[in-house]
């Protein structure tokens, strides 16, 4: 558990599929993220799966415990390049508050101080201002452009690609 200003950032519970089924059964979610609206069912499967492992870490507010998105945090193989990668996705109620940027920041540092991180990298589209401003808050650096490296989705049996700004953060940048 990693506690910040505001939030609690914590492993998943199987009770988090209500605020989970909240942002994720929303159109407006996937509009740079794979995937499609889920169902309140969905949603419980999810939240039991991801409560069984460690890649996905929810994010809550301190004062009333309500998970108000998550931030995605899985290693890079081989193991020996001490390499994660970080995503988040925020309750669309909850934009444009910090948040993100909070339990993003606080992810990132625990894996520096705790787990050994050596380089944690993020991508996300150009298109998504929001995102690469969250990254830039956290301290990470716009390393490149990668065209047409994310599938999104199929639309009338055409693949819809995106760009992808990739970003990194090195253990020595937090000093």
């Amino acid at each position: 558990m990693i506690v910040t200003e505001r939030l609690i950032v914590r492993p998943f519970l199987k009770s988090d599929y209500r605020d989970l089924c909240e942002y994720l059964s929303l159109e407006a979610t996937y509009r740079f993220e794979r995937g499609e609206p889920i169902t309140l069912d969905k949603a419980k499967k999810l939240a039991g799966e991801w409560s069984k492992e460690t890649k996905f870490w929810a994010a809550t507010l301190k004062e009333n415990k309500k998970l108000i998105g998550h931030v995605s945090f899985i290693p890079e193989r081989p193991e020996v390049f001490k390499t994660w990668q970080i995503g988040y996705i925020c309750n669309p109620a909850y934009h444009n508050k910090g948040y993100a940027s909070e339990a993003s920041l606080a992810v990132i540092k625990y894996a520096f101080a705790s787990l050994g991180a050596h380089r944690i990298v993020a991508h996300c589209s150009p298109d998504n201002i929001p995102s690469w401003k969250v990254l830039e808050k956290c301290g990470m650096k716009r390393e490149g452009l990668a065209r047409q490296d994310f599938l999104l989705r199929e639309e009338k049996g055409k693949p819809v690609w995106l760009d992808s700004y990739d970003y990194a953060i090195l253990a020595e940048d937090m000093i």
